[in-house]
């Protein structure tokens, strides 16, 4: 019994409160046109996940103050570009891993976007736009001034491989510590997020997600590309990080209460939907699109 004590009180809880960039003080215009007459794209938030190494814990960041930072945002029936309620989504292939070909990290994609499309609450009808290589991806990355463009490409954007500078911009240190990130574009009017369903979320034009490079990335190991990409398609779908977080004083490692895909580090190869992913999936989308 005393070494069971002794191993509990080891472990220490970690609270994080979300982060905010302003975007503004920096000189950076966080809006941009959009396809749909009256509306302009946004930058909302950014949900990164860590490797989990001395208590380093994934976050949120978000660049606009609406009042409530914590306020959801979720895509709308009715509203997406691409003419359908279905979910589309868009490989950029253009921005390849150093460690692996595009083949092995587009495949790996795939798997984990219809991982979530199989959550049987649901019926997304998840759809691949086709990679084009003559086009780059990359709101964010055009906004932060590494290139890239403003243009809709689909509603969950895997726009690929960034070397450290960019999660170094995101975060003082990123680099090290994030390894891939999911930013919510969301529509605004001139008064500011839309509401257009009167749900009581910003209205989601579409989502990003980025990998850094500076990262050894594997395809069934540690760093496993389709665990990552799961996690970050949760993201792209909507759902939140998940889990109560302990640090192991003893070994600088984090263990979450329960283990989840949504965890705000990683963990380890995961690649199938957990009870508690499920159910944050199912009361995001189980009406969709009648919600």
């Amino acid at each position: 019994m005393a070494c069971e004590s002794n191993e509990q009180s080891s472990l220490v809880q970690i609270e994080v409160q979300p982060e905010f960039k302003d975007l503004e003080a920096l000189g950076i215009n966080a809006r941009s046109a959009s396809d749909i007459e009256g509306l302009q794209f946004a930058l909302y938030k950014a949900e990164y996940l860590t490797i989990g190494e001395n208590g380093e814990m994934g976050n949120t960041v978000f660049f606009m103050d609406t009042g409530n930072k914590q306020l959801d945002a979720d895509f709308v029936p009715g509203t997406s570009i691409d003419g359908t309620n279905d979910i589309s989504y868009y490989i950029d292939e253009n921005r390849p891993s150093a460690d692996l070909d595009v083949s092995t990290t587009s495949e790996a994609i795939d798997r984990a976007m219809n991982t979530w499309d199989n959550v049987r609450c649901s019926d997304l009808n998840v759809f691949k736009v086709p990679s084009n290589s003559m086009a780059n991806t990359g709101f964010i990355s055009a906004l932060f001034g590494f290139g890239g463009s403003l243009d809709y490409f689909g509603d969950v954007v895997h726009c690929g491989w960034m070397g450290p500078d960019f999660f170094n911009f995101l975060r003082p240190g990123g680099a090290n510590g994030i390894l891939g990130v999911t930013f919510t574009i969301i529509f605004v009017d001139e008064n500011g997020p839309t509401d257009i369903d009167n749900n009581g979320k910003n209205d989601v034009a579409f989502r990003e997600i980025y990998y850094n490079d500076n990262f050894p990335w594997f395809d069934g190991g540690n760093i496993d590309v389709e665990t990552v990409a799961l996690h970050e398609a949760g993201h792209g779908l909507s759902q939140a990080h998940f889990g109560k977080a302990f640090l192991d004083n003893g070994t600088g490692k984090v263990h979450f209460a329960p283990r989840a895909v949504m965890n705000a580090t990683y963990s380890g190869v995961q690649t199938d939907i957990l009870r508690t992913d499920n159910a944050g999936h199912c009361s995001n989308w189980a009406d969709w699109a009648n919600n």
